[in-house]
């Protein structure tokens, strides 16, 4: 009976690293989007008044985990996946109850709020998942 041998780490991590990078990528673009969309939404497409609303002072908090996505924090994608849902209601209470080209944008922002809920939790998921097997990895070779 023949054995394979156990496949190294750096056969098996390259899906996963393809995914971390695909899901980093998603997360930092539907929240750089999220962030354009508020701002052109209150001042350009739909303002509540002309010449603006103060309403776009709501990209502001959007601002704040962009840093931590580009950094590629774990911590910064666990809080971003709850804060989104803010604006995620926002956007369906706007999409029912605003005019049309308010609608519009209220439902863009509730599309890239679920993007950027599910690539957090893609990012999350994949990276725990990957440092268990490195974790295993390393008492298998402390145990030798």
């Amino acid at each position: 009976m023949t054995t394979q041998p156990a496949p190294t780490l750096t056969q098996t991590s390259r899906p996963t690293l393809n995914t971390v990078a695909l899901s980093r990528w998603a997360a930092t673009a539907s929240l750089i989007g999220l962030i354009l969309l508020c701002l052109a939404w209150e001042l350009v497409l739909a303002p509540l008044r002309p010449g603006g609303s103060w309403l776009a002072l709501k990209a502001l908090p959007l601002c704040i985990p962009l840093a931590g996505l580009l950094k590629n924090r774990m911590y910064t994608y666990r809080w971003v996946s709850l804060v989104v849902w803010l604006y995620f209601t926002e956007g369906v209470v706007r999409a029912y109850s605003d005019s049309a080209p308010s609608s519009y944008c209220a439902l863009l922002e509730v599309v890239l709020c679920i993007t950027l809920f599910v690539a957090c939790i893609v990012h999350i998921r994949t990276r725990l998942k990957h440092g268990k097997a490195n974790a295993a990895g390393d008492q298998a070779s402390i145990a030798l």
